[in-house]
């Protein structure tokens, strides 16, 4: 691969069911570009639990992937209601999603400790009342 590849998607917030679709196609992008397994499996963990915050937490947003030889960076993007204390949130178990979403299975409070886990380098900025930007990177072996 020469260059870069850039791919963007729209998360709907709207639909549970349509959370995922982002990672799913990434990671059938990745493999058509040849990538280990295990980068991928790491990506699409990532993507999928940044993409269920976004719906369960946001209302949805933007999923913004760049692929260069040498890493896989992930730009997620909202305008909800923001993270008051990011340390807590990254604390595994915390979790402000509501009881409905709980009943659903979701909401455990792993999803911002599992985007940090499967990548090699997570940046949070967010501000309450404007959004949050989370940017991951994927180092890709040579």
């Amino acid at each position: 691969m020469n260059g870069q590849l850039t791919f963007h998607f729209d998360v709907d917030g709207s639909d549970f069911t349509s959370a995922g679709q982002a990672s799913v196609q990434v990671k059938k992008d990745l493999r058509q570009l040849g990538l280990s397994p295990e980068i991928i499996r790491r990506v699409s963990i990532a993507m999928y639990e940044g993409e269920i915050n976004m719906v369960i937490h946001a209302g949805g947003g933007t999923a913004d992937v760049v692929v260069t030889e040498e890493e896989i960076e992930i730009i997620l993007t909202d305008h909800g209601p923001g993270i008051r204390d990011i340390a807590q949130a990254m604390q595994e178990g915390f979790s402000t999603a509501p009881d409905n979403i709980r009943s659903l299975g979701f909401g455990a409070g792993m999803g911002l400790p599992n985007m940090k886990r499967y990548t090699d380098h997570m940046d949070i900025q967010s501000e309450v009342g404007v959004g949050t930007v989370v940017t991951m990177r994927v180092s890709i072996p040579k």
